[in-house]
């Protein structure tokens, strides 16, 4: 037998008695990441556009006279995403750079909910400004 029959090293499989494989790998660790990162990249231009597009809301009232609901919708808009903006780009680097082992599988998927939370929140309030 040649070394060229042999089969490459494999570290030996740890099995609980449920069959299920216990060496700490999560195969799908690269998955949550990607997807992600992918909806991030593609939600946070039009989050900032229509951020940038908010502050017209006032055009017509003037920022003294406009409603209250409008002038506290515009706050929420600003400290969503001045806020949880930079939140979640530190929460996507700390989930890129967990471990990639089954026991942060859990805190991995809420950092990339958190990452993502700002950039849909701050579409559907602009998209629902209340009358001015």
């Amino acid at each position: 037998m040649s070394h060229d029959d042999a089969p490459a090293y494999a570290p030996p499989v740890r099995r609980d008695g449920s069959g299920r494989d216990r060496s700490g790998r999560d195969p799908h660790a690269r998955l949550a990441p990607a997807v992600a990162t992918v909806l991030g990249l593609l939600l946070a231009p039009p989050a900032l556009f229509f951020w940038g597009l908010s502050g017209m809301a006032t055009d017509s009232c003037g920022p003294d006279d406009c409603s209250p609901e409008l002038m506290s919708a515009l706050d929420v808009v600003d400290g969503a995403l001045l806020l949880g903006g930079p939140l979640g780009a530190a929460a996507c680097v700390a989930a890129w750079l967990l471990p990639r082992t089954r026991r942060w599988a859990v805190p991995r998927l809420w950092l990339w909910g958190l990452w993502l939370l700002p950039w849909p929140v701050v579409i559907a309030l602009v998209a629902d400004l209340p009358q001015g």
